[in-house]
């Protein structure tokens, strides 16, 4: 039985239940932090990211952000923020920003959910592979900005072909 299928006949239930079911399901590391927000690690090729999934019943949004520690060397921040421009423009949905004092690269996405729309567990399960996979494909590059002395154009070039396979 897939995810969809336990919850074909629940429209009432909780955004932030869908998301702890399929962190169950997965394995996942959670922490249901409120009744509208739970925090989980997930593991990819590079590292473990952080996600965060609140939900706003004010403005109907599911928020996520992924995060994980970045601290680039003070004179390299001019040019991660240059990167950081090109990265969101070759994203279309969600977009990274970078938290100085957290010392946190993010990635950060909403989806809205308006006039009590239901969320389906793909839509979940496609929302957190999207920030996962993300964080994967641009995690080098900002790597070779910070710490390798590379041009965001020479590093994006890490991340122009998507890589294949899992992450």
């Amino acid at each position: 039985m897939s995810l969809s299928e336990d919850f074909l006949h629940s429209e009432d239930l909780h955004p932030i239940d869908v998301v702890e079911h399929i962190a169950e399901h997965r394995d996942w590391e959670f922490d249901r932090v409120t009744d509208d927000q739970i925090a989980m690690a997930v593991t990819g090729q590079w590292r473990t990211y952080a996600i965060t999934l609140a939900w706003s019943g004010h403005d109907e949004v599911l928020r996520l952000i992924c995060t994980f520690e970045m601290e680039p060397p003070e004179d390299r921040l001019a040019v991660l923020y240059e990167t950081l421009n090109a990265t969101n423009d070759m994203c279309w949905a969600g977009a990274f920003t970078y938290w100085h004092d957290q010392r946190l690269m993010v990635w950060r996405h909403g989806l809205m959910l308006a006039a009590g729309q239901p969320v389906a567990p793909d839509q979940i399960e496609r929302l957190i592979r999207a920030a996962v996979s993300a964080s994967e494909r641009f995690y080098p590059a900002f790597q070779l900005v910070a710490w390798g002395e590379r041009s965001p154009k020479d590093a994006l070039q890490v991340a122009i072909a998507e890589a294949y396979g899992r992450a």
